[in-house]
């Protein structure tokens, strides 16, 4: 006998519902109905655990996932705990009465873990692509009647018995027009695998009822996931496969952290360090987030610092606190507990690696560099966990800590006089700076590369951590005394260069160098080139560099110069200029064809003697 009723919504849940209740895609009305449906089998699983039933034997937990796209329906079945006409009319029929909840309640005391459904809110999400929904259920009580239920979303509804045999609750939607697509099978396959891969049972999509010698109906998910088991138990190739298999990534990853903690919050997952595929830019990876094996979503900042983003991951972490519509977090001190956690375990890994396999953090470190610094920049108590391990290479192509590269500690009194911490020259070229490298070189002195993007940021931040021990300088700075002898100024080529370069915004400096080979050098002030950078970076104006053409008397080619004929003294003074000016930068276009006429001008000469 049928009855028709109305449905009820609890009004003093409708306020969080009304905040909180967003989808941002409608295809996730089945990760609803699918995780309501392993609610349903961990139920009756717990009941069975606790003595107060009996599963038949032979009987596995399963979930099966049909589509018809001559009926435009899809169902998703189960073979869990079912419900009594009573449990449909309190679960569904009233909007927002938690299920799980109440299930929760009356068994805490013997432990409610793995369900986190809200059947009755999530159950609604079906009707963003279904104009009518058939429930059919049956309790695994007995003596109880199988129930059929069915709405078209509106405010009523219909209830009966139906002739439904086996135990558990089967879901048929009937979608709507324009959504008939989620009658594919294709289609439902990939929302599977993105929504459900890791669900705890396992989940059958359209199974042929008649299989051939040999054939077998597989599940699409993995219902005991890698990340789920104990570390010790896991082998380097299944690390390997599970990163494949879940992030279509061809290309193996550097290492992992495989997290995986019970206090003071229950916490497991795996961390991997991908390959840097471009130096130039910072490559959003993506860590997946799981509650109870249930998909949530992807790279939630709440949870995964925005650094740790870069990396490729999934984290399962049944104690976040998620809000009906399992998608967003309520921030509380227990998520920001979890991210600092996470933080806390990926310096970790990092430091160990550092120490126990100095080789392969160094082999690794082109690929993690980007990544570590960032973290840093972003997080100072990171920075606090790694400073020590931050690696550079330095001329002789040898990685070492740039805290090694650190000056003794300028003193309060002595910052007051003026004084500054010793210099660390940086390279951001080898190619470009090849001449002050060389010059360097033969000096004696080092240098560390800093040829990535980040790193200007970087060292500037350094400093900023670091104001007592540390400056940082490029190599095309100024000439340090160890490039110099001790006097080796002179007025007369001084002028000659200054009237040759007059016009230009450029200052005019006289020095010998050790090295003779190199006729003049451009230096420009760190402070004024950063500047400079940074002006060009938010195009707010001219260049601001402050350029110094150091002219080297050491220089036999510009000895030759001292009385030599004006104008084509002249001449080579200028493409002495453009000549040390392409060893700082590229050249302009004008700048370009201005040295091309000189060195026309200059070889005429040379072939009419």
């Amino acid at each position: 006998m049928e009855k028709q009723g109305n449905i009820r919504i609890a009004s003093e849940n409708m306020m969080p519902i009304i905040k909180k209740w967003l989808y941002s895609e409608k295809d996730i009305f089945l990760r609803e109905i699918v995780a309501n449906a392993s609610d349903a089998i961990t139920k009756l699983k717990k009941l069975t655990d606790l003595g107060e039933y009996t599963l038949p034997e032979g009987e596995k937990y399963r979930i099966t996932v049909t589509t018809d796209e001559e009926a435009k329906t899809l169902t998703v079945e189960d073979n869990g705990i079912g419900m009594t006409a009573e449990e449909v009319e309190k679960y569904i029929t009233q909007i927002a009465f938690s299920g799980a909840a109440d299930f929760v309640a009356k068994y805490e005391k013997a432990g409610g873990e793995g369900i986190i459904g809200h059947f009755g809110l999530g159950f609604y999400s079906a009707y963003m692509v279904s104009d009518l929904i058939e429930i059919y259920t049956k309790s695994y009580r007995d003596g109880e009647a199988a129930v059929h239920w069915q709405s078209d979303g509106n405010s009523t509804y219909t209830i009966g018995d139906c002739d439904k045999q086996t135990r558990g609750t089967k879901v048929v939607m009937h979608l709507s027009q324009g959504e008939e697509e989620f009658s594919k099978e294709y289609v439902v396959r990939g929302l599977l695998r993105k929504y459900c891969s890791f669900m705890p049972y396992e989940i059958y999509l359209d199974p042929k009822s008649e299989l051939k010698e040999g054939e077998e109906n597989k599940p699409v998910n993995t219902p005991f996931p890698l990340y789920m088991k104990d570390p010790k138990e896991c082998t380097e190739q299944e690390y390997k496969d599970f990163y494949r298999d879940t992030f279509a990534d061809y290309n193996e990853p550097l290492f992992w952290i495989h997290l995986n903690m019970d206090y003071p919050f229950r916490l497991k997952g795996i961390l991997y360090f991908p390959k840097v595929k471009k130096q130039v830019e910072l490559e959003r990876g993506q860590v997946k987030l799981y509650c109870n094996q249930v998909y949530i979503a992807d790279n939630i900042k709440e949870v995964i610092p925005e650094f740790l983003m870069l990396l490729n991951g999934v984290i399962d972490c049944p104690d976040i606190p998620l809000n009906v519509s399992r998608s967003f977090l309520q921030n509380d001190r227990q998520v920001q507990k979890i991210a600092k956690h996470i933080t806390k375990k990926v310096a970790d890994k990092l430091n160990e690696l550092y120490k126990g396999d100095r080789e392969k953090y160094e082999a690794c470190w082109n690929d993690l560099a980007t990544f570590v610094k960032f973290g840093c920049l972003k997080d100072d108590e990171f920075y606090g966990r790694v400073k020590d391990i931050i690696i550079y290479k330095n001329l002789a192509g040898e990685y070492r800590p740039v805290t090694s590269f650190f000056g003794e500690e300028v003193s309060a009194e002595d910052a007051k006089e003026g004084k500054q911490p010793a210099p660390v020259y940086y390279v951001s070229d080898e190619s470009k700076q090849a001449q002050y490298v060389k010059m360097f070189r033969e000096a004696g002195m080092d240098a560390i590369l800093c040829d990535t993007f980040i790193d200007p940021h970087f060292i500037s931040y350094l400093e900023y951590k670091n104001p007592t021990r540390v400056r940082f300088l490029r190599i095309d700075a100024e000439v340090d005394e160890a490039l110099r002898e001790a006097d080796g100024g002179d007025k007369e080529l001084e002028d000659l260069f200054s009237a040759a370069l007059d016009g230009k915004k450029v200052k005019v400096r006289t020095e010998k160098l050790k090295n003779a080979d190199v006729p003049a050098i451009v230096n420009v002030s760190e402070f004024m080139r950063r500047m400079s950078e940074m002006n060009s970076f938010y195009r707010m104006g001219e260049d601001a560099a402050d350029v110094t053409l150091v002219v080297n008397t050491a220089n036999a080619a510009v000895q030759a110069l001292k009385g030599a004929e004006a104008e084509r003294a002249r001449d080579v003074a200028l493409a002495v200029y453009y000549l040390a000016l392409s060893a700082y930068k590229q050249l302009s276009p004008e700048e370009s064809e201005a040295f091309t006429q000189i060195n026309a001008r200059l070889m005429q000469d040379y072939l009419k003697k």
